[in-house]
């Protein structure tokens, strides 16, 4: 079992309005990079939910015995994840389906970053937001 450190980040040009999403995972100083255009019509909030699921998916799929060290720059993102609760409606679902997603790990975890160190998620995103497309992306050995 490793501890893996995960960066999610959303970028919006507008609020609602089109949306890119990015994460990078980091162990031992190797890395897997991904970025997605989400929509036209996406508020970076509910972008930032988007981020932690598309990085939790990922983490089922590859990593699934680890241990996830996440980080985002998103307040509300972390403290609804850490309080499992929000108070708006509207992303209720979102934080349902965040923790139904970290449930099987063994140890998951969440915290908050300020953007600054959060620039390598950050880029990716608004790349996925120029580009609209996907791509991911790794280092060897991960």
């Amino acid at each position: 079992m490793r501890m893996l450190a995960i960066y999610t980040d959303a970028a919006s040009s507008g609020n609602p309005g089109p949306t890119g999403i990015s994460f990078v995972i980091k162990q031992n100083g190797h890395f897997i990079e991904y970025y997605k255009y989400i929509g036209d019509a996406v508020s970076n909030h509910d972008g930032e939910f988007y981020a932690l699921m598309s990085a939790l998916d990922y983490c089922k799929e590859h990593f699934p015995n680890d241990i996830l060290s996440i980080r985002s720059d998103s307040k509300l993102v972390v403290d609804a994840v850490n309080r499992q609760y929000v108070k708006q409606d509207h992303f209720r679902h979102l934080l349902e389906m965040v923790l139904t997603k970290m449930d099987p790990f063994p140890h998951c975890f969440i915290k908050w970053i300020p953007e600054k160190q959060n620039s390598h998620a950050d880029r990716l995103a608004k790349k996925a937001l120029l580009t609209k497309s996907e791509l991911i992306s790794q280092s060897p050995s991960v």
